[in-house]
């Protein structure tokens, strides 16, 4: 009796030899062509960045000057200067204070007024003010520039809020009295706020500073300065 073959036809013929990977998939699996990848990405973002920035640069310093000027014209009136004060701003250096960056405003070469930014600290931390002064040192206009203080309870400094920073419009250091430049409660004559009473204070002294400031560097401020390049 023959013996019948157990083994399918299909089974006898040579299996296909599987299809090799091409170049481009064996680098893929490679750690170094993933690095490569990634640095290649990393370049053109970059890139995109730098010549975002680039075309930007411009017109973003242009806007935050814009910016600058209108809260600076909220303080200084227009008729008193013809000049840039921004852009002829000027650091005095200050035994009190430490380095505070003017603003003069001229007319016709004439120093008639200034402004300057002080920090002083609150109840959640520092709060920076816009003080402009004549050059006979009568506060033209103040205005808080940041705060921290408790919304709804200390945000009064703010003029959009309320008119309590405009108060100070047209005193000077002896009106009233140094010692009157406090809030009531410690026995000067400027209201403080219901429950807040640090914030109002700080928004004082800083306004004190700046005044006294205004005083001790009065006739270096004065001094024509040089036009910068």
């Amino acid at each position: 009796m023959s013996e019948t073959s157990l083994t399918p036809p299909e089974a006898s013929a040579a299996a296909p030899a599987p299809a090799q990977p091409g170049l481009l998939e064996r680098w893929r699996a490679r750690v170094a062509y993933q690095g490569l990848s990634l640095g290649a990405v990393c370049a053109l973002v970059t890139l995109a960045l730098l010549l975002g920035n680039q075309f930007t640069r411009g017109q973003i310093a242009a806007q935050q000057q814009e910016d600058q000027l209108a809260v600076l014209r909220q303080v200084l009136p227009a008729t008193l200067y013809d000049n840039n004060p921004l852009a002829e701003a000027l650091t005095v250096q200050d035994a009190t204070l430490g380095a505070v960056e003017v603003y003069p405003a001229r007319r016709g070469g004439q120093l008639t007024a200034m402004a300057f930014r002080v920090s002083t600290i609150g109840y959640g931390g520092a709060i920076t003010q816009l003080i402009a002064l004549d050059r006979d040192g009568r506060i033209l206009g103040v205005r808080v520039l940041s705060h921290k203080e408790t919304p709804g309870l200390a945000d009064k400094i703010e003029v959009a809020k309320h008119d309590w920073i405009t108060r100070f419009d047209g005193l000077s250091l002896g009106n009233p009295p140094l010692e009157q430049w406090k809030v009531k409660k410690d026995g000067g004559q400027f209201d403080q706020f219901a429950g807040a009473t640090i914030t109002p204070r700080a928004v004082v002294k800083g306004i004190v500073q700046a005044l006294q400031f205004q005083v001790r560097h009065a006739v270096e401020l004065a001094q024509p300065q040089e036009a910068k390049p």
